[in-house]
């Protein structure tokens, strides 16, 4: 049995990114690039005013009340050629070039109507106040988006401002997902008293598509030899197969002895976490092979520990940034010391009257039980051997939301 953190070098060591494909920005939203993206132009292209007023000289509004002559009018998407000279000003809009000669704006409120084609200042302007510098955002060639970077719908948004049309990025990778055992029913289908629904396979169908792959549900895999094996022959060209259920060492677990047959090469079985202690990885004929436990919390607890990390890790995302998204809270109940194996207890978050954020440990933490972990808000994690913790002490979560 080996620790969570060895269990997950040594997937993570037998991965390595997939291809790249070219795809409209648009569609990038939570894809992986490929290739580090750059600007095709300075944004903003020139000096540009902040505001609605008028473009000056500073020193000419250093001392006020002053009236100054308006010489012309710049709006965004328009040109204005003339220059601010001693004494000028130029009516301005947010977004318009600042026209030649003026170093500050001053807002429409600070004036008020002169004589023809004059202002009356009303309070001084110190030089840049309110201009938007040419390239305060991003210059030309400045590389703004970084390879193995996930897409976020902010991303797009800059894409589109850097004239960025077509992207690199790495193919999604494709997973089949394999429910095993007698007991199992798909939703909608008459259940016997001695069945149950299968429905870990939808929660980690869901998660994958999170995390920027995609997955097929197989039909499942009854507790014999030519189920199994058909059902694990039907998932064609994917990227990982993982099973459900039947990777114990019970009478009916069959995996590892029938899918043996047919090529299945473990690397490692049983890791020291709880839940989820009975994993496999390994390949089966050079397809990258995950194990699950059948147990619907325990699966999903490897799901998150296990298979997230590996499907970024063939979209190319850094290691450091696979790391689970720990953060600390403050227990609401005393905790008792921790066995051997790595703990992952569901609890769920409140705030305390100080705005503390706290933690409260659910009373039943059965590996069966998908209401507890539904209603959870995340897991307390929970090193091996770790000494009993009272309440307020601070513990790490992982949060689910």
């Amino acid at each position: 049995m080996i620790s969570a953190d060895d269990a997950l070098d040594r997937i993570l060591a037998a991965l390595v990114p997939l291809p790249s494909e070219v795809i409209g920005f648009a569609d990038g939203d939570n894809r992986v690039l490929a290739q580090d993206v750059t600007a095709r132009l300075t944004q903003p292209p020139s000096d540009v005013s902040a505001m609605d007023g008028y473009a000056v000289r500073a020193v000419d509004v250093a001392t006020v009340p002053v009236e100054l002559e308006v010489i012309g009018t710049s709006k965004a998407g328009g040109t204005f050629d003339g220059v601010v000279g001693p004494g000028r000003a130029a009516r301005i809009f947010t977004g318009a070039t600042v026209p030649q000669g003026a170093d500050t704006i001053i807002i429409q409120e600070d004036t008020e109507r002169g004589g023809e084609n004059q202002i009356r200042v009303l309070e001084r302007a110190d030089p840049g106040r309110h201009i938007r510098l040419k390239g305060v955002d991003f210059q030309d060639g400045e590389s703004l988006l970084k390879k193995g970077q996930r897409l976020t719908s902010r991303d797009l948004a800059l894409l589109a401002a850097m004239d960025i049309n077509r992207i690199e990025v790495t193919q999604r990778p494709r997973l089949a997902l394999l429910a095993t055992g007698d007991e199992l029913v798909r939703p909608g289908e008459p259940v016997a008293a001695h069945q149950i629904i299968s429905s870990t396979p939808y929660a980690l169908a869901a998660w994958i598509k999170r995390w920027g792959g995609q997955a097929d549900i197989l039909d499942i895999a009854r507790d014999n030899e030519d189920s199994l094996r058909q059902a694990a022959k039907s998932a064609r060209d994917v990227d990982i197969l993982v099973t459900l259920g039947g990777a114990s060492v019970g009478d009916h677990d069959l995996v590892q002895s029938v899918l043996g047959k047919e090529g299945l090469h473990v690397d490692f079985w049983k890791v020291a976490i709880k839940p989820g202690k009975p994993l496999i990885f390994g390949d089966i004929a050079g397809t990258t092979f995950l194990g699950l436990p059948g147990n619907p919390v325990s699966a999903l607890v490897c799901g998150l520990l296990f298979l997230r990390p590996a499907i970024g890790a063939l979209l190319g995302i850094n290691k450091a940034d696979l790391a689970p998204p720990l953060a600390i809270a403050h227990l609401g109940k005393d905790l008792s010391a921790n066995s051997k194996r790595q703990d992952y207890i569901r609890a769920r978050l409140s705030r305390d009257a100080a705005g503390r954020l706290v933690v409260i440990p659910f009373d039943l933490q059965d590996s069966s039980v998908l209401s507890v972990f539904a209603a959870a808000d995340c897991l307390i994690v929970r090193k091996p051997l770790a000494q009993a913790a009272k309440k307020g002490d601070l513990v790490d979560i992982w949060p689910l939301g």
